[in-house]
């Protein structure tokens, strides 16, 4: 998969006159063959790999969704934001309440779940579109700091609507993803693989693979488009893509729509994980929509490089699949790693300082992050 971003691209073309180089037919066949691979080795995983490693993988996937969303807004459209978080609650809410039946004391419209998927992404993005007021007048630190309000705007709401968001202690429930009467959440398996029972996990990750795919092309399309080049433009330099006709507060409220619709489809998949249940948090400052997971996300865009897709889906294995592969690794269980707290000196722990020194050795030795290093160890091979 080819991983361009800004350093690769054409210069900003916001009229989108000047197009892409054509494709060597050659090339084309081996990218489709390459994507061909990918679906099958995807499609085996499942059945070969135990079930604690697909629970790794479908949160670093949740990560890697997110992360995308984020790593355009920063490094293609060069908006700070920390309330990515804030946006994979917003998904997290929309989809449990109109999924879920209105019981219990709860407010719920009892749609499909596949529509209700849809229209949490939708809504996601157009809480991210709203927030265009404050990105048109702001920039840098200045619109970082105020979208972390939102985070803490967030937590504040969900407290105080237990009917919709659930109460910290026992939160809610929503219901698990059904496509066609193939059930996502099934527990109790009757198909079955080469003679492995495909259930909850082995479903989960085939569902987390397709989104993430899906995500990928999906943004690989926009940062190599019209969009994208319109995007650079602003970042680049307001003024003169100002000049060139590019409208400079859409296209910041397009970025924000966009980095929102992937957090809230983030934040469904963050409900699936962890079987159905939405809780919010009891402090703003750790669970799982925190400040700390703001941070977590940014912390996956500059390790993996500002505007690199590709270099997200490895900060994401980086940020949140160390501390589930540690004890894993060397306990054989991953379970409640990530609920540890205290002042053990536990995998999550070892994890933040692990993302805190690698951040800190980017910024100073290699700001292009992990995507710089692999486009100059690929490039090595190209030349030779």
């Amino acid at each position: 998969m080819s991983d361009a971003t800004s350093a690769e691209a054409p210069g900003p073309q916001p009229d989108g006159h000047v197009g892409m180089p054509a494709v060597h037919p050659r090339r084309s066949r081996l990218r489709w063959l390459g994507w061909g691979a990918l679906a099958v080795v995807l499609f085996l995983v499942p059945i070969y790999l135990p079930g604690q490693y697909l629970i790794v993988s479908t949160w670093v996937m949740t990560g890697a969704v997110g992360a995308m969303g984020l790593t355009m807004l920063i490094g293609q459209a060069g908006q700070l934001s920390l309330a990515h978080s804030f946006f994979l609650l917003v998904g997290g809410v929309s989809y449990t309440v109109l999924s879920s039946d209105g019981t219990d004391g709860f407010v719920g419209l009892g749609l499909p779940t596949a529509l209700s998927l849809v229209l949490a992404v939708v809504i996601s993005a157009l809480v991210g579109a709203a927030f265009a007021p404050v990105s048109g007048r702001l920039r840098g630190i200045y619109l970082g700091v105020a979208s972390l309000s939102l985070v803490f705007l967030g937590w504040w709401l969900a407290r105080v609507l237990p009917s919709i968001a659930g109460s910290t202690s026992s939160g809610r429930y929503a219901d698990d993803l059904n496509l066609f009467g193939f059930d996502f959440g099934e527990k109790s398996p009757t198909l079955a693989i080469l003679g492995v029972p495909i259930g909850q996990n082995e479903r989960l990750f085939w569902l987390y693979a397709a989104l993430t795919l899906i995500a990928y092309l999906v943004a690989r399309g926009a940062v190599d488009g019209r969009v994208g080049r319109a995007w650079r433009a602003v970042r680049d330099n307001e003024a003169a893509a100002t000049v060139m006709g590019v409208s400079v507060v859409r296209q910041k409220a397009t970025a924000f729509a966009v980095s929102g619709a992937y957090a809230g489809l983030a934040g469904v998949m963050v409900v699936w994980w962890y079987d159905g249940l939405l809780k919010p948090d009891e402090a703003v400052d750790s669970g799982t929509y925190s400040t700390a997971v703001a941070i977590a996300y940014l912390a996956m865009v500059v390790i993996g490089g500002l505007g690199s897709l590709g270099g997200a889906i490895v900060g994401a294995a980086v940020v949140f699949g160390t501390p589930l592969i540690i004890p894993l690794l060397s306990q054989g269980d991953s379970t409640a790693v990530l609920s540890s707290g205290g002042t053990a000196f536990s995998p999550v722990v070892i994890t933040y300082l692990a993302y805190g020194a690698l951040v800190v050795l980017i910024v100073l030795f290699e700001p292009g992050g992990f995507a710089a290093i692999g486009r100059r160890i690929a490039g090595r091979f190209t030349r030779g």
